[in-house]
């Protein structure tokens, strides 16, 4: 997937793949270098522990989008790399 950098150095992330990712506006990402290539990895929902009925929840503190099959299938290739 291709995309360009415009003259202010903003980026667009394909709205494809942001609504595979979850990724919405505003939304924090990770930005790092490593031997020449780019990575921008989403930050990581924070997570509070709320006592339940069935013992300690976790809870995310923003919205994340609903865990399907393609999400299993991507994080999985991509953890295989």
């Amino acid at each position: 997937m291709q995309t360009t950098i415009d003259g202010a150095g903003r980026i667009v992330v394909p709205k494809a793949l942001r609504d595979r990712l979850g990724l919405e506006g505003g939304a924090a990402l990770e930005i790092t270098e490593r031997g020449g290539v780019i990575e921008i990895v989403p930050v990581p929902a924070q997570i509070s522990l709320v006592e339940s009925a069935a013992g300690l929840v976790g809870v995310p503190e923003r919205e994340l989008p609903v865990l399907d099959d393609d999400i299993v299938r991507a994080t999985l290739e991509q953890m295989r790399r």
